[in-house]
């Protein structure tokens, strides 16, 4: 990973810091930078004129007032997107200048309140808007900050006729990204990652691994005969994704525990740098309602349980980078673990 002088682990915001402010909003990604995250995690999605923008999904109902807009209200449509219905309002059906006009919210108030109370403040982010944020942040610090970008719906938006590969590369030339130095791209689709780097980008590059399904793109050339995501995770995977030019995986942090009741971990960072394969995981958040069963409080779901515990044992496998809603909570328990 081309992050020179970090720490490892890395401390990746998740879309910023979302555990304080609405996702992938400039405040969200100013405040994640300003906690000590290493590196921001952006999703990109595109819009119907080409231009890459910062969502969690393509469907934007949910982190955004756009179905409150009247003018856009003729827009909601039903689509399958990676072979699953959904309802609402899609990015790919806006221009540009359209979405700019739509203001960002949380995406789960009824867990984060506080960050709620942020909704209406922030406009959507272009990728190209994150870059100048890391571009000023960079001005300040011997350490810039580096980006992880994680393309959604790679195979969905190529048959819309917006091939994310190209969009991706042509935004970040010219970049101070452009030689690859603080690049991380990752997909839960490996031909995008092979598109990419066919197409002599400069990154490492990280293949998702969720804990159960398979990859869209293949199921979409191969149906039922699709290998699934754990398929990657046995020895044959792991040296296949190696051997294949991938650089690192980042994976569910329930696939880091053997068992989630004790908090027990197993041996997966270790097998896979074994194969000089980095291991990145997903999503260190303190609320009770995302932490495995052994780390709960017994508290309501929205309530802090022991996110140390948690957090600690994660790190403690070796892994090479996490991503973190509470950025700052992620440098805490790597901070005390090197302590």
């Amino acid at each position: 990973m081309t992050f020179p002088g970090r720490v490892r682990p890395l401390i990746i915001g998740h879309r910023g810091a979302p555990g304080y402010r609405p996702e992938h909003t400039r405040s969200s990604y100013e405040l994640a930078l300003a906690l000590g995250a290493d590196a921001v995690e952006p999703d990109i999605v595109a819009t119907k004129d080409g231009i890459l923008v910062l969502r969690h999904e393509n469907e934007i109902s949910g982190t955004t007032d756009v179905a409150s807009r009247p003018e856009f209200a003729d827009r909601r449509a039903t689509k399958v997107v990676d072979g699953k219905q959904l309802t609402g309002w899609f990015t790919e059906d806006f221009t540009w200048e359209e979405l700019s006009r739509l203001r960002s919210k949380e995406r789960i108030p009824a867990l984060r309140s506080s960050s709620a109370s942020f909704d209406g403040s922030s406009g959507i982010l272009r990728l190209s808007d994150l870059v100048d944020i890391l571009d000023s942040a960079a001005e300040t610090t011997t350490r810039p900050p580096g980006i992880v970008v994680e393309i959604k719906h790679a195979t969905y938006f190529e048959r819309a006729g917006l091939p994310l590969d190209d969009l991706l590369a042509s935004e970040l030339a010219g970049t101070r990204f452009a030689d690859g130095a603080g690049l991380v791209v990752e997909a839960f689709e490996h031909t995008v990652l092979r598109q990419l780097a066919d197409r002599g980008l400069p990154a490492s590059y990280v293949y998702l691994l969720e804990k159960r399904g398979r990859p869209y793109d293949a199921v979409a050339a191969l149906g039922s005969k699709a290998k699934k995501y754990a398929d990657s995770l046995t020895a044959v995977g792991l040296d296949a994704l190696a051997a294949d030019g991938i650089d690192g995986i980042s994976v569910d942090k329930a696939l880091l525990f053997a068992d989630d009741l004790n908090g027990s971990t197993n041996d997966l960072v270790d097998r896979a740098h074994d194969r000089d394969l980095a291991v990145f995981t997903w999503t260190l958040r303190p609320e009770n309602a995302f932490l495995a069963r052994a780390f709960r409080s017994g508290g309501e779901p929205a309530e802090f349980g022991n996110w140390q515990a948690e957090f600690d044992a994660i790190l403690k496998t070796g892994v090479d980078g996490v991503f973190c809603d509470h950025p700052d909570l992620g440098v805490a328990a790597r901070d005390a673990l090197s302590g």
